[in-house]
């Protein structure tokens, strides 16, 4: 589970025999057996905001990998949204979290079973698309969470969170936890890393707000996603700047090194220590006081709104287009570019609500 997915970290990007698949295993009678090919979610027809949303609905969820706790999570979040809104749920995918020929294979099986929705996320988003596009052209809505495909092969993605929320939210964690004074510095993953370098500009451009004006951003390290050298960088960081005051690390890898570093030095509980990281790895350093709170996006939260979105679209309320609204749990959401919808800001987990989660 890196930061580019809780891919595990949550991150697996197939092979010819998987497209020849995704293509011939369609047969048979579907929904919509003389539809047009096409199916992006551009060509989805009107939504229609104010149409009731439909009961008795079938549902699929295809996670990256069955049985993984952080999947087993969100999965139940979808689970549980399907039966508050008189729909079935139903979870089908492989046990191993690289197996693309696999997740092609259950793409085509639920397309076979006519569900009306499928909620996938994508090992691979090149290797699904065809099945995907087949799974459109029948009439069944295709949601991605997680682990987005290319726009052209679902009608909408569900994002964890927005680089901005991500970025900016850590600076305010940390500037709290430090009084908003002192010196900091980021403990990042490949200097090459897109998504780290995103969200440590919305990092730097929060720290631009006056209210930051006494806390000093000394360094951004790089870990590799490595835990060894994740470790020697933070170890690195506290010699080379003996007053720093606290670290961020917005890697799942990074901040657990970090943490193990800190518990067993003379800075623990003296230099803080918050970013990106999931319970189960933080758990033990947030009760022995080596860390106050950390964030993340809660899964259960991501997998109830795919399945809500799911339903919305099945019913009509919605396309996928850009601009379109639609509430789901309470929460009005808009859809945004290529058809992706933000879940919010991250859960911050600390002592209080840690033991809550389990993945």
């Amino acid at each position: 589970m890196r930061t580019s997915s809780i891919r595990r970290t949550c991150a697996a990007l197939a092979a010819a025999t998987s497209l020849a698949l995704a293509v011939t295993a369609c047969g048979g009678t579907t929904k919509n057996d003389v539809k047009d090919s096409g199916g992006s979610n551009t060509a989805a027809g009107t939504a229609n905001p104010d149409a009731a949303l439909k009961k008795g609905l079938t549902v699929g969820f295809l996670p990256k990998q069955v049985n993984n706790p952080y999947f087993t999570t969100a999965d139940k979040g979808g689970e549980k949204a399907l039966a508050e809104l008189g729909s079935t749920y139903k979870e089908v995918g492989p046990s191993s979290a690289t197996d693309t020929a696999g997740q092609v294979s259950y793409v085509n099986t639920l397309t076979q079973q006519q569900v009306d929705a499928m909620a996938v996320s994508a090992q691979d988003p090149g290797a699904l698309c065809t099945a995907l596009k087949q799974a459109m052209k029948n009439d069944i809505k295709v949601v991605t969470y997680d682990s987005d495909t290319t726009p052209d092969c679902r009608n909408a993605f569900i994002s964890q969170a927005s680089g901005e929320d991500l970025g900016r939210t850590e600076v305010q964690l940390l500037a709290e936890q430090i009084g908003y004074k002192g010196e900091i510095a980021i403990l990042s993953a490949a200097q090459t890393a897109t998504n780290q370098n995103a969200w440590i500009e919305f990092m730097k451009e929060e720290l631009k707000d006056p209210k930051y004006k006494d806390i000093k951003l000394v360094k951004t390290a790089y870990g590799n996603d490595d835990a060894q050298q994740s470790f020697q960088q933070t170890q690195g960081l506290l010699q080379e700047y003996p007053n720093l005051k606290g670290i961020i690390s917005p890697t799942t890898v990074g901040i657990k090194a970090a943490a193990q570093y800190l518990s067993g030095s003379k800075y623990k509980g003296k230099v803080k220590l918050t970013g990106l990281g999931t319970p189960n790895d933080m758990r033990k350093y947030v009760k022995n006081g080596t860390v106050d709170a950390f964030e993340l996006w809660d899964p259960a939260k991501l997998g109830d709104l795919a399945a809500r979105t799911a339903v919305a679209l099945a019913s009509g309320q919605i396309t996928g287009k850009e601009g379109e609204t639609f509430k789901a749990g309470g929460t009005e959401y808009t859809i945004g570019k290529d058809g992706v919808i933000n879940l919010g800001k991250p859960t911050v987990f600390d002592a209080k609500n840690i033991d809550q989660f389990d993945f």
